[in-house]
């Protein structure tokens, strides 16, 4: 990837493992045929083009240019069209991220709206029949991801979950015994205040274990009943974490782009008459010690 700010170029790391199959009509694709299927995903964004360099990279297997909405592909580092059309559709939500937001997209490029739109992209791509995904079609990835969810990821969840049981029951008999919790945590368990309060909180909500014990946490600090029902609903249905935290999380009031701006150019504004006045100030102790 070119050495340039993210705010200029987003790039793709290079990803020789994964492995997607593509639906297409024989043959390799081309740039064409590329955009085309990106706008099938999506075809409510505005224009942008699709190059092939016809080079390989050992850094990035492509690149977004958001200055001139350009998805770049360094088509001579893959094998097939799989893993070609994937690093597209993740260009491409670089493309939707950059081009939909109200604010200027922070110079972090892949932040948690970005991986929201990106999954959301892959799980419509996949129900197009765009392309299979290889973790669901091949039966050593499946047999292999049933083997971690229900011998590893629901079982640490149900215990986690009995021990916010266990850590409720400390605390009421701390109340109970005129004893501090925190200082019961913190000195004789040796936890994390925050972990302990997150193992209560999963206790006292009754989330489902089979969601895993980091989206148990997430679920169980959604205030609203209602909400946090979905958000669980959410989550069994398939839905990626990044997903639902962009889904329930506080939304904040919706930015205004002319107000973002110009709060942009004020507080830019500033810091140049801050170094101004640092810059008159180092220069005059520069000619009082007889430097030019």
């Amino acid at each position: 990837m070119d050495k340039k700010p993210f705010d200029r170029i987003f790039g793709a790391k290079k990803n020789r493992r994964l492995r997607l199959r593509i639906h297409s009509d024989g043959g390799g694709m081309n740039q064409d045929q590329v955009k085309e299927k990106l706008l099938r995903i999506d075809g409510n964004v505005p224009d942008f083009s699709v190059v092939f360099s016809g080079k390989e990279s050992k850094k990035v297997d492509g690149l977004y240019k958001p200055d001139t909405c350009e998805i770049l592909i360094h088509n001579k580092n893959f094998e097939d069209d799989g893993a070609l059309m994937y690093t597209a559709i993740h260009e491409f939500a670089h493309h939707v991220h950059f081009t939909s937001s109200a604010a200027p997209v922070s110079t972090r490029a892949h932040t948690l709206k970005f991986w929201d739109i990106l999954h959301r992209l892959l799980f419509r791509a996949e129900e197009l029949g765009i392309y299979d995904n290889i973790f669901d079609r091949d039966p050593a990835f499946a047999a292999l991801t049933k083997k971690i969810r229900e011998g590893f990821i629901a079982v640490n969840a149900s215990l986690m979950k009995e021990f916010g049981e266990l850590l409720a029951e400390a605390r009421a008999l701390c109340h109970e015994k005129h004893a501090s919790f925190e200082d019961y945590v913190d000195r004789v368990l040796r936890l994390p205040r925050n972990e302990a309060r997150a193992l209560i909180s999963i206790h006292r909500t009754d989330v489902d274990p089979a969601i895993g014990y980091e989206n148990m946490k997430t679920v169980a600090r959604i205030r609203d009943d209602g909400e946090r029902k979905l958000a669980q609903e959410a989550f069994l249905e398939g839905n990626s974490p990044d997903m639902v935290r962009a889904q329930f999380r506080p939304q904040p009031q919706a930015p205004d782009r002319l107000g973002h701006l110009v709060a942009e150019k004020e507080r830019l504004e500033r810091s140049l008459e801050n170094l101004t006045v640092r810059l008159a100030k180092i220069e005059r102790e520069i000619r009082e010690l007889g430097g030019r």
